[in-house]
């Protein structure tokens, strides 16, 4: 069954494709607007009716018939017959980041270009020149993304890989409990090539286990080798040989902790299994327990229907108090992200006295009073000091200019990090996993100048971002920085030792 998120994607083509093609500006700015509000909602749509639908705002009676068109086939007779008439390398060339329909018309149209490696080609040749709006930043940042994309293909987010790949471990189940993720799918890193799975028998026929999307590779074992290779196989190199993984008895062992106590050494969870840090903490029994959904308290770095969420803050108080959490911080975007309907000052105050109606409704729950504020150019927060200081916490970040040098990003970020109203450095490098690779920043420079004036660092856990990356928390830990888990969407993998922050 499609997700809304599934929907959301199919429209947001469906708009591209209608203007490539000319097609009527206000119906594509509908679908436009469809596309988002549903990627910011999860419906059920196992069941779902035009009336239903068209209460939700901006989803008009014929864009409700699109959504159950979708549900029911899997696609819409209108967007099979736009991808008909457009060449699947134009198709392509829509997905290169800072190439909308317009530029991507021109580009087929004035050039002939049809697929990403002619455009790849032209802009070598310096022929993107030619064109009106085109000019030589503009071609460099071109080459630049479609490099990036080249170097991802292949790829896949860990999220969207488990949702693919968990019907088929449950499926699996059904004829022996000795099955299991193995490989980079095991340690649950950030992105993935395949989906290995183990399986402890070996007469079991998996030729009708399939994905149309990304690789599937199985392993089948005598059920006796099981949890020996299952260590095996989801463990890098430097890993295996850090545990002298060789010298392990030929034994059967009923769990993967006992693999390790024959190697005499703690157990690591498959998520350490990086032959980094953890080697030497495993051999003095010193790893740190990970963090689990039930150690969180609250949630920080929320959005509501005051900018870009899509539920309001009542809403989200109430349901964060039902979950068992003694807190949520609001944290919604500030005045200059007009994008996302960042608040301005009045619209600030407007929450501030609504949160403080809810905390006398909802005690001992409480909502904290915050913001995220952007990080402007020059490395200031974008409110006066009159309205910073009326916030209980604030997250900094940079959502804007992110084409910077190094020495710039350092800078900027340092400013707003000395910033005293600045308690948590958000989303640090700026990066979307598979998407852009965020500007380049010194970490070390950054956590220790968050240790300097004591800044909490986050990692935003949304599958996307992952940001602070994990490696760097080592050393925010060392250093005595500590770190907001926010965004919610975690698993273990990024959060390692963060229990170790009192």
């Amino acid at each position: 069954m499609m997700t809304t998120e599934d929907i959301a994607d199919a429209l947001e083509l469906t708009g591209k494709l209608m203007e490539l093609h000319g097609e009527n500006p206000f119906k594509i700015k509908s679908i436009n607007s469809a596309a988002y509000k549903l990627s910011k909602t999860r419906l059920d749509l196992s069941n779902p009716t035009v009336e239903a639908l068209t209460q939700l705002e901006g989803i008009g009676k014929s864009l409700a018939e699109k959504i159950i068109e979708f549900t029911t086939t899997g696609t819409t007779k209108e967007l099979q017959d736009l991808i008909a008439k457009t060449p699947a390398g134009v198709i392509d060339m829509l997905g290169i980041k800072g190439l909308g329909p317009k530029k991507v018309k021109q580009l087929w149209e004035e050039l002939e270009l049809e697929s990403v490696t002619d455009l790849l080609y032209a802009c070598h040749e310096n022929r993107l020149l030619e064109l009106k709006g085109f000019g030589e930043k503009t071609q460099n940042a071109i080459i630049q993304n479609i490099e990036f994309k080249i170097k991802n293909t292949g790829w896949f987010h860990y999220a969207y890989a488990e949702k693919i790949g968990q019907p088929i471990i449950d499926a699996i189940k059904e004829q022996t409990d000795l099955v299991s993720f193995t490989g980079a799918m095991y340690r649950k890193c950030e992105v993935i090539e395949e989906i290995d799975i183990l399986v402890g028998d070996e007469s079991i026929d998996l030729d009708d286990f399939v994905s149309e999307t990304i690789p599937l590779n199985f392993i089948q074992v005598n059920p006796n080798l099981f949890y020996r290779k299952l260590v095996e196989t989801s463990s890098t190199k430097e890993h295996l040989e850090g545990i002298d993984f060789k010298a392990l008895p030929t034994k059967k062992y009923d769990s993967e902790e006992s693999v390790y106590s024959g190697l005499q050494i703690q157990y690591c969870e498959p998520e350490l299994r990086e032959g980094l840090f953890e080697l030497e903490k495993a051999k003095q029994h010193q790893l740190p327990k990970l963090v689990e959904f039930s150690d969180l308290k609250g949630i920080l770095h929320n959005h509501s229907t005051y900018s870009d969420g899509m539920n309001t803050l009542e809403e989200m108080a109430v349901y964060c108090k039902q979950l068992g959490y003694q807190y949520l911080g609001i944290c919604d975007h500030s005045q200059t992200a007009v994008y996302a309907d960042g608040l301005k000052v009045e619209t600030v105050l407007l929450q501030q006295q609504e949160i403080e109606k809810l905390n006398k409704q909802l005690f001992p729950f409480k909502i904290f009073k915050g913001i995220e504020s952007d990080i402007l150019g020059n490395g200031n927060l974008d409110y006066e000091e009159e309205i910073l200081k009326t916030f209980d916490f604030i997250v900094a970040s940079v959502h804007a200019n992110l084409k910077m040098d190094e020495e710039k990003a350092n800078a900027r970020l340092i400013k707003a990090i000395e910033n005293p109203y600045t308690t948590i450095l958000g989303h640090p490098t700026g990066r979307l996993l598979l998407g852009r690779p965020g500007y380049p920043i010194n970490h070390k420079k950054i956590i220790d100048a968050c240790a300097a004036n004591k800044v909490v660092i986050e990692l935003n856990a949304h599958p996307y971002r992952l940001d602070i990356d994990w490696r760097w928390i080592p050393y925010c830990l060392e250093k005595g920085v500590m770190i907001s888990i926010n965004k919610l969407s975690v698993h273990k993998k990024i959060i390692i030792q963060v229990l170790n922050l009192q």
